[in-house]
């Protein structure tokens, strides 16, 4: 195999505790898999499918790469969206061109909105036990 044949493009996308390592290789053959699974069969459903190729739909470029996902952690949603943003970085480092279409959309903004800690004396991150006066 040439070296030319092998050259994919990968980056990293996140959201609350998912992190996702997408690599885009130029094919003639499209295909998305995550984990292995094939992209429908490890997001069922509509909304999620939409998410996850938002990236290739907004840079008009959904059949022509082979996209391969490895992902950990967060929920469902939150990987969907970790997906949806390493795609989109992935691309623009496929071509810079893709950049303003891209960011036009809101795909490259990093959503740092992450679960509070909890703090000592209290239930949860915020909420406190129930208050007596005596």
């Amino acid at each position: 195999m040439s070296e030319e044949s092998t050259k994919y493009f990968e980056s990293v996308g996140k959201r609350k505790e998912a992190v996702a390592r997408v690599r885009i290789t130029p094919s003639t053959r499209a295909s998305f898999e995550v984990n292995g699974k094939p992209s429908e069969q490890y997001f069922p459903g509509e909304s999620l499918a939409r998410t996850i190729r938002e990236a290739l739909v907004s840079a008009q470029t959904e059949q022509k790469f082979k996209i391969t996902v490895k992902i950990r952690g967060g929920g469902t949603h939150a990987q969907a969206e970790a997906v949806r943003m390493g795609v989109a970085r992935a691309l623009t480092i496929y071509n810079s061109g893709f950049r303003s279409l891209i960011k036009k959309a809101g795909l490259l903004k990093r959503d740092a909105r992450i679960k509070e800690r909890r703090k000592f004396g209290l239930k949860k991150a915020r909420k406190a036990p129930q208050w007596s006066k005596r």
